[in-house]
Formats: C-alpha cells, sequence, structure tokens
C-alpha cells in the first residue's frame, strides 16, 4: 500500500468513525446530517458568509436542500434570520442560544475529543498543522474556494492598530478575523 492509499484509509475510516458517533448523536437531538453540518458551519462563519448562498458553497449542497434544512432549523429555534443592515436583499443566517447549546453538545465529538486527550500536545499540533495543509493542497487542486479564517487571508490589512478587509473595505473586529469567510484567499 502506497502512502497515499494509506492516507486515504486512514482518512475513510476516521471519517466513518465520526460519522457513526455524530449519527447517534443527532439521533438524540433529532437532527440529521445536514443539520448539523449547517449548524457547525453557522457557528464558524462571519458576517460576510452566513448567508444560505454561503452554506450552498461551503457543504456543496443543493439549494433546495440548503433552503429546506434552514426552515427545519429555523422553525426548530435553532437559527434565526436576520436582514442586512445595509443591503435589505441580504439575509444573515444566525445561531440562536438554543442552537449554539445542541451544537456543543454535539461538536467536536465527545470521541475525537477523548481520543484527542491521549495524545500529546505536540502529535496533537503536528496532526492539526498536517491536515491543514492535506485541506488546502486539496482545495488549490480542485479550485474550490478555502473558506479560511480572516487572520491568515491577504486581504486582511493592519490600519491604526486595528483589523481591515481590504476588499469588503471594512473593519473587522477581533472575533471577526478568527472566523471564516467564503472571500478567503491565502496570504
Amino acid at each position: 500500500m502506497n502512502e497515499a492509499e494509506k492516507i486515504d484509509h486512514l482518512l475513510d475510516r476516521l471519517s466513518g468513525l465520526l460519522r457513526t458517533e455524530v449519527r447517534r448523536l443527532e439521533s438524540a437531538e433529532t437532527l440529521q446530517p445536514v443539520q448539523l453540518e449547517v449548524l457547525d458551519y453557522l457557528k464558524r462563519a462571519n458576517r460576510f458568509s452566513d448567508t444560505a448562498m454561503s452554506v450552498t458553497e461551503y457543504l456543496g449542497q443543493t439549494k433546495g436542500t440548503v433552503s429546506q434544512t434552514i426552515k427545519v432549523l429555523q422553525g426548530r429555534g435553532l437559527i434565526h434570520k436576520t436582514p442586512d443592515a445595509e443591503d435589505r436583499r441580504v439575509v444573515h443566517l444566525v445561531l440562536t442560544r438554543k442552537g449554539e447549546q445542541v451544537l456543543n453538545q454535539l461538536k467536536p465529538s465527545p470521541l475525537l475529543q477523548q481520543a484527542l486527550g491521549s495524545l500529546s500536545p505536540d502529535c496533537q499540533q503536528s496532526l492539526a498543522a498536517g491536515l491543514m495543509e492535506l485541506l488546502s493542497a486539496m482545495q488549490r487542486t480542485n479550485k474550490a474556494k478555502a473558506f479560511g479564517q480572516c487572520h491568515s487571508c491577504q486581504h486582511n490589512l493592519n490600519r491604526n492598530g486595528g483589523y481591515w478587509c481590504g476588499l469588503t473595505e471594512e473593519a473587522l473586529s477581533v472575533d471577526d478575523v478568527e472566523l471564516i469567510c467564503r472571500e478567503f484567499s491565502a496570504a
């Protein structure tokens, strides 16, 4: 077995174990996998990326699937829609307190947390760095949007000791630069 086959097998097994646990946990909350994926994405998305279109792009789902998922999550009180203050055509999707509580029970997976706890901090850091490199390489190869964190984006500028998005020409908060953005471009 060559390295690519070994890595593919390991990622497949890890994904399978995590999916099995998440399905078990989701069933207790009566959530579908795509619903949990939407909640997880919205928790990490910045104010430029918390729209239905961004969810669709990030998850690689159809508009119809995402639209129906959003309706269900909104109906269950897990998210709410907020019109953009400057452009009323834009609608932001925001986790409610209940949505955050449900997500915090399921993510990160208790199985993953327990397994990572058995690894040294150095091993955890190396693993995270390697997986980030692999993800970045796959996104470049696939020409997919990276949805990276603002703090490492080429558009993130330092102006007067604060953060500034050179693409949108808007100030960014400390919280903003830690979230993911659909317009991310590696520095």
